[in-house]
């Protein structure tokens, strides 16, 4: 039970009388969430974008309700500012159910519709509790269930967040993209399977990855698009029922004007009830960019190895000491962080896909999971972009010297030398300098066949790309 003060009010439903503090807000549905159900220690009010999605609904559902008939203009106007106040922060404290709360999204349904209605019977010049000019039930959630609304709530959330992480992959990319322009003029050895495989340009690896970024950033944005397919009006199964006629429609056209986003309802409303199919895309987009991102880490991981006991072709930013006992040792923490990150977004990801199939009949009542490991792979991903943006891509440095050494003392440079010389002849000359231990380019020119220069400058022009 929640602590006690001297002077409480009290609450009852069918399973008794509870005590709650006279400033709060919540009521009785509440306590008994939070009674029975904290197990993350995380209250709903701490998902501030979640909580303000909760309130867009049911400030869109009032006005609905009074274009309808079923609330006055007295209720809604109370319940529009009450709505308003939440959307902006104002009673995240009174938000306490645990956002892992096992009821499907009903306690923290009931947590909403308490607060809204006890603020705005305070609006109207009543007491909390009493609920006689407005009812958490019959007034602040008509035309509505936690089916709907809970759902509702989380696509219109995860689309609001997904915004700032996909400008932060587009952000990325261009930080990749002005590195590959950089490095453009930097020749370096191209490695399959860590062998030495054949001649590139720094740039075109740093290229690759500003692409891959880029199309990252693509793929999040259209799975965001498929997140306003709402199931707002559904009511409990997806037959509306409980619900006037016409609510549906004016529910929706409230919602985008308080928006500015085209939210619709699905083509199907029992589909939108009983499927999550919609997140468990969102989740493996997100899986699928930590995972691609974590690759780019590991390879910056290798690309900097050392500084003289690995490849060190390139430098990154030192951050923060790497030991607390080998003075000077510094880490590439940033990338290895980025990677931790792969691995964190893949293990939300299969919590998300097993709640999807763990949905019975006609609703998931796993959501409440769902949305936790959702929005936890967004803020990840979000703050661990921006992170490798800042403190790793954009400071950078190559060794352009190391580069070109590493491709030069290697044989990879024989793919470059085979239209001039030819097959047979280059890989005699390979065989030979590798038998005697001596740089291919040494022996070219011994040779009398290609100077140094020559040689690398058909190495160079290996490298590019036909387009």
């Amino acid at each position: 039970m929640l602590d006690s003060t001297e002077n409480q009010r009290s609450e009852s439903d069918y399973l008794g009388t509870v005590q709650i503090p006279p400033a709060a807000l919540y009521g009785v549905h509440t306590v008994r969430g939070v009674d029975n159900l904290t197990v993350s220690q995380r209250p709903i009010g701490s998902e501030r974008e979640f909580v303000r999605a909760f309130a867009l609904c049911k400030w869109a559902a009032a006005l609905a309700n009074r274009d309808s008939g079923v609330i006055d203009e007295t209720q809604c106007n109370a319940l529009v500012q009450a709505c308003q106040e939440m959307a902006e922060g104002r009673h995240d404290a009174d938000l306490i159910v645990d956002f892992l709360e096992g009821s499907g999204g009903t306690s923290s349904n009931m947590n909403v519709n308490e607060v809204l209605a006890n603020r705005a019977q305070q609006l109207l010049g009543g007491e909390p509790g009493l609920y006689d000019r407005v009812h958490p039930n019959d007034h602040v959630n008509r035309s509505q269930s936690t089916n709907d609304v809970y759902p509702a709530a989380m696509k219109i959330a995860a689309h609001a967040l997904l915004a700032p992480l996909i400008e932060e992959a587009r952000a990325l990319a261009a930080s990749f993209g002005r590195k590959a322009e950089e490095f453009s003029g930097i020749l370096h050895l191209g490695r399959t399977c860590l062998q030495d495989a054949q001649p590139m340009m720094l740039g075109q690896l740093f290229g690759g990855y500003a692409s891959l970024t880029g199309r990252l950033a693509d793929r999040l944005a259209g799975v965001r698009d498929d997140l306003r397919a709402l199931p707002l009006g559904g009511t409990a199964i997806g037959t509306g029922f409980g619900a006037p006629k016409g609510y549906k429609a004016r529910a929706y056209a409230h919602l985008a004007g308080i928006t500015g986003v085209d939210f619709h309802p699905a083509g199907d409303a029992f589909d939108a009830m009983q499927n999550l199919d919609t997140f468990t895309r969102v989740s493996a987009e997100l899986r699928t960019c930590a995972t691609s991102l974590g690759k780019i880490g590991s390879d910056l991981i290798l690309l900097s190895s050392g500084p003289n006991g690995g490849l060190a072709e390139i430098e990154l930013p030192a951050v923060q000491a790497g030991s607390s006992i080998m003075p000077g040792k510094i880490n590439p923490v940033v990338p290895m962080s980025m990677v931790q990150i792969g691995f964190a977004v893949v293990g939300n990801d299969v919590c998300v896909a097993q709640a999807n199939q763990a949905g019975q009949l006609e609703i998931n009542h796993f959501e409440p999971v769902v949305a936790d490991r959702l929005y936890d792979s967004i803020r990840l991903l979000c703050n661990g972009i921006r992170l490798f943006r800042e403190k790793c891509v954009d400071g950078i440095r190559a060794n352009a010297a190391l580069n070109e050494s590493h491709l030069l003392q290697s044989t990879a440079i024989a793919t470059a030398l085979i239209p001039t010389l030819g097959y047979a002849k280059v890989s005699k000359i390979v065989r030979e300098a590798t038998a005697r231990g001596l740089n291919l380019l040494d022996v070219l020119q011994a040779q009398g066949l290609l100077t140094h220069e020559q040689a690398v400058a058909l190495t160079r022009e290996s490298t590019l790309v036909d387009h």
